[in-house]
């Protein structure tokens, strides 16, 4: 599974503004509320991520976030990519806020699969000309079309 293919226009928000990190969390579970079958399982999901952010900021440094959380409201993974207008405070490990916000959301029984696509999403965002890529982005469809384009680099599947 490839990251790209978790993400489509509902799920990619470029130029997006938010005030606060917990604003960024809560939109973020917002957007995916037409993949979750129910109202309660968004909610399950919106709590499991908040709960997982307590523990250890999901701010990892160079300016990106990724908060996630495994959940049983869930069946398979899910994701949404957001580019940031402005950087925001998201108690990263690195005091830097962060522009770069990408939310993974899988089944609590899938814990491997979990474990590679985080360590996915962290190699693929570890790449400073990806991220100056990403950056420079204005659309949601370049935003895609560059996923696409550095998962085929990089990570054939």
């Amino acid at each position: 599974m490839n990251l790209f293919s978790l993400l489509d226009e509902s799920t990619v928000l470029p130029h997006f503004e938010v005030g606060s990190k917990k604003e960024l969390i809560n939109a973020l579970v917002d957007s995916l509320k037409d993949k979750i079958e129910t109202e309660e399982s968004l909610e399950e999901v919106r709590e499991a991520v908040f709960e997982r952010e307590e523990i250890m900021s999901t701010g990892v440094g160079k300016g990106l976030a990724i908060p996630h959380a495994k959940t049983k409201a869930v069946d398979t993974n899910l994701a949404v990519f957001a580019l940031l207008k402005e950087s925001l405070d998201f108690d990263s490990i690195d005091k830097e806020p962060v522009r770069l916000v990408f939310l993974l959301v899988g089944p609590e029984s899938n814990n491997s699969q979990h474990i590679k696509l985080l360590s996915r999403i962290s190699r693929l965002m570890n790449s400073g000309s990806f991220r100056e890529k990403i950056l420079n982005c204005t659309t949601t469809e370049e935003i895609l079309e560059a996923f696409r384009e550095e998962e085929e680099k990089y990570f054939v599947s």
